[in-house]
């Protein structure tokens, strides 16, 4: 009865019966190495000695004739029965053929070769092995039968015309070797079934016939090889004239083509083997200026080494210049952007100073525009034009060309986005040098117009300062300051070109229109120009002034320090004016002018007293500039000599404190600590130590109070 757990897919078994069962790994318990070891070598030829002898067929001797026609026929019977069941195999009609042929009945294997054919006739192996049964044979007419309709089915099948060439030669029929050949170079083969004619003609000394085969040939493949082949065919034979007949012709057919430089290399190396060293070069310099630069780095390299050999200083030189040249057209032409290699090639080509050579790089050069209309990518390439307009003027001296290419650059700049303000000064500078002041103003006038810059600005001013036109630069300087109201530069050297003119009332009026703009780039310098305006003018009041208001809106550390420092000197420039002014007695000179640098040392520490007190009350976080501002005036007390007072400034100055802070890191963390200097004035000392007191005294009180409970 079958089990429950049995599948009847399995056979009625179970699972488990099914399962193959692996013999269990035995555990290697000594895992040291034997002490007659084995190689793989042995076990292979134990191996090899246990096999058992290869089981053959008998071997079979036929000594009846009736046998052997029974063996015949039972062998053919196979054959045919395998042909029908495999048509197609080619294998099979060979093993067949060569069966019949094994058996000299050369009919039959005739036979069974045509009936292959038939299936497969395109099959070039069935003939090669049909003619060489008829050649083994020497059955030569039947093989000449066969090779003939190959050749005809199959004539671009080369193999098969090599093989009937190969047996007419053997044969000693030269004629029809000769007349296959034209057979065959009738269907245009490629370049070695010619050179295997010429070959064959060689060999039996057929030179004239050789010579028309190349003529042929170079016709039917037009390529560089060919002709190359054709001319040291002539140089073999000792016919240079021919030779170079035939280069010179492959000249006129194949200049144009991709591998001319292949033709020219051989033609300039038959020259020189000729001792025609000029011939040479001039066929070097006729395929450099005719072969692309990218295709002619074989050639520039050959060129060189001739040169060097056979060449003069001048014709090194030249032949490097036309390395150099290659590699820089290479660069050019795989990236037109690299304007660094333009520039390495221009300079190149200047060093040869060939001029027309000189403006065409420059022309290809500046027709690379950059492809984006930002200012990064044309950096570079405006130099470009530079270099051709200060070439145009300086070395070649055409100051028309010169002038064209300032405009057609001004023209290519987008101003609207950019501009650069070298390229309107450059071209504005040109006209003043060729004497024409109108156009180097008009050029000037478009560049403010278009794109007002600084540069073009102050050297337009500067051009028309030089030639003494005052009211000119007034206009530009208000043109650049409605352009740029913010700029300090501007404001300060419009007021110093008034004060030049001793228009000190104008001056004045630009200083003071200039500090109520909203916004300045560098205020503080245009307050310093204003206030040593004032102070060279001996306006001491009109500076007081000024001072006052830059503190009205600045309290920095310098001002205070410049206005004390003001008030310091103001003493002498007044004690100065006075000698020269006045001429009176040596004690009432000695009297005033202790009274004046009194009263100035009284005005500065006036002013050293409200910067303290501003520090102290207004903003007391800022320890470190109060500090600087009391050294200063303890600098300023020690110059007073007997008039200052050191103990003045002694009394305030703080105490320097090195203390630690903590270091926050990012994630809130501490760090680690650092240290700084901290400042204690006498004052905060002062509210600490009051502290101490308060605190004492509270805990004592505390403890009276304890004790009497």
């Amino acid at each position: 009865m079958a089990s429950k757990d049995a599948d009847p897919s399995l056979g009625y078994l179970t699972r488990k019966d099914t399962e193959v069962k692996l013999p269990r790994p035995t555990r290697v318990k000594n895992k040291t190495p034997a002490p007659i070891q084995i190689t793989a070598e042995q076990i292979l030829r134990e191996a090899r000695e246990r096999q058992e002898a290869e089981i053959r067929p008998p071997k079979q001797k036929i000594t009846d004739p009736t046998e052997l026609a029974d063996y015949r026929l039972r062998k053919r019977k196979e054959y045919e029965d395998l042909i029908r069941r495999v048509r197609w195999n080619t294998s099979v009609w060979i093993k067949y053929a060569q069966w019949e042929e094994s058996q000299k009945d050369f009919n039959r294997a005739r036979s069974v070769w045509e009936r292959a054919l038939e299936v497969d006739y395109r099959n070039h192996t069935l003939w090669l092995k049909y003619a060489e049964v008829e050649m083994k044979n020497k059955f030569i007419n039947h093989a000449r039968n066969v090779w003939d309709r190959a050749v005809t089915l199959l004539p671009r099948v080369d193999q098969l015309w090599y093989k009937y060439i190969h047996m007419e030669e053997m044969l000693g029929n030269v004629a029809g070797a000769r007349q296959i050949f034209e057979r065959w170079m009738s269907w245009m083969p490629d370049q070695q079934g010619w050179l295997s004619y010429i070959k064959f003609e060689l060999r039996y000394n057929e030179v004239e016939r050789a010579r028309a085969i190349y003529e042929r040939f170079v016709q039917c493949h037009p390529k560089v090889g060919a002709w190359i082949r054709f001319a040291k065919f002539e140089m073999k034979n000792g016919e240079i004239v021919r030779a170079r007949n035939v280069y010179e012709r492959a000249v006129e057919k194949l200049a144009d083509e991709e591998d001319a430089e292949q033709l020219f290399v051989a033609f300039a190396e038959f020259e020189e083997r000729c001792k025609e060293t000029e011939r040479a070069r001039c066929i070097y310099k006729f395929a450099l200026d005719h072969i692309p630069k990218g295709r002619a780095e074989d050639l520039y390299r050959k060129f060189v080494a001739f040169e060097k050999q056979y060449g003069d200083k001048d014709g090194i030189e030249d032949a490097i210049v036309g390395k150099r040249r290659f590699q820089y057209e290479d660069e050019v032409r795989k990236n037109p952007l690299n304007y660094d290699a333009w520039f390495d090639y221009i300079r190149l080509e200047e060093s040869v100073g060939n001029k027309g050579r000189i403006r065409e790089v420059y022309e290809r050069a500046i027709a690379n525009v950059p492809p984006a209309e930002e200012k990064r990518y044309w950096q570079r390439y405006i130099y470009l034009w530079i270099n051709y307009a200060l070439y145009e003027e300086l070395d070649a001296g055409d100051t028309e060309r010169t002038r064209d290419v300032y405009r057609e650059c001004l023209k290519l700049i987008p101003h609207e986005k950019f501009s650069f303000a070298k390229i309107w000064l450059l071209a504005a500078q040109f006209e003043i040098r060729q004497l024409n002041l109108k156009g180097a103003r008009q050029i000037l006038g478009n560049a403010i117009g278009k794109a007002p810059k600084d540069k073009i600005f102050k050297k337009y001013i500067e051009i028309e300062l030089q030639l003494g036109n005052i009211d000119r630069c007034r206009k530009l300087y208000e043109k650049y300051l409605e352009w740029a109201p913010e700029n300090c530069y501007a404001w300060s050297k419009y007021a110093e070109l008034e004060r030049s003119l001793s228009e000190t009332d104008r001056a004045r009026a630009i200083f003071e229109l200039a500090i109520t703009q909203p916004a300045l780039d560098m205020p503080e310098l245009l307050w310093k120009a204003y206030i040593d305006f004032e102070i060279s003018e001996g306006e001491y009041e009109r500076t007081r002034e000024l001072y006052e208001r830059l503190l009205d809106r600045t309290k920095h550390l310098k001002v205070w320090i410049s206005y004390a420092k003001f008030e310091a000197s103001a003493m002498e420039e007044t004690d100065g004016d006075k000698e020269v002014a006045e001429d009176k007695e040596v004690a009432e000179d000695g009297v005033r002018e202790h009274e004046a640098k009194k009263g100035c040392v009284q005005r500065a520490r006036r002013i050293f007293e409200r910067a303290i007190n501003y520090y102290r009350t207004t903003a007391p976080e800022l320890k470190e500039e109060r500090a600087m501002l009391l050294e200063e005036w303890l600098n300023m007390e020690s110059g007073f000599g007997e008039l200052g007072d050191i103990s003045v400034v002694q009394s305030k100055l703080p105490k320097k404190l090195k203390k630690r802070k903590q270091i926050t890191s990012e994630d809130g963390g501490v760090s680690g600590y650092e240290e700084y200097i901290d400042y204690v004035f006498p004052e905060e000392n002062q509210a600490t130590n009051l502290k101490i007191l308060e605190a004492a005294y509270k805990w004592k009180k505390q403890k009276l109070s304890t004790d009497d409970e």
